[in-house]
């Protein structure tokens, strides 16, 4: 009768022990302890304090790309529309109604297109009478990264 005893005694007692280990798993399974969300948020901070810059550093340099393809499409245009007309554009304006250009680009640094325009030399003109514009820069008072004005491109 011992025997029996002492076996429903150890069955119970595993049981108990089966049930309390099953329990603690589940509060145990149930989150994060605030130590490890601690943890987790400093690693994300780290890593944004280190992805943001590069970010805004790789925005200013597709800008100032664009800014370099505008001016050299520009000028590229200015100089065939005077090549062909044998006189300069009057202004931008003229470089789209002769279909050079569909559209005059936005200055990438401003966001409009409010190009600063340089006018030709009277004596230095191909046509004395009515000079027009040679080139053009950018209306932005802003610094690239090389240390240069927009401005001076």
């Amino acid at each position: 009768m011992l025997r029996g005893v002492k076996k429903s005694m150890i069955k119970s007692a595993r049981a108990m022990a089966v049930r309390s280990l099953r329990t603690d798993m589940r509060r145990r399974s149930g989150g994060f302890t605030l130590l490890e969300l601690m943890i987790v948020i400093s690693i994300i901070m780290i890593l944004m304090a280190v992805a943001v810059p590069m970010y805004n550093q790789s925005i200013v340099q597709a800008r100032e790309s664009v800014l370099r393809q505008n001016l050299s499409t520009l000028r590229n245009v200015i100089q065939q529309f005077t090549l062909d007309k044998q006189k300069a554009p009057q202004g931008l304006d003229d470089l789209v109604t002769a279909g050079y250009l569909r559209q005059i680009p936005l200055d990438p640094m401003t966001r409009q297109p409010n190009w600063e325009v340089v006018q030709e030399d009277v004596m230095l003109a191909v046509d004395q009478q009515d000079p027009g514009i040679t080139d053009v820069h950018s209306a932005s008072n802003g610094t690239a990264s090389d240390g240069t004005a927009y401005s001076s491109w």
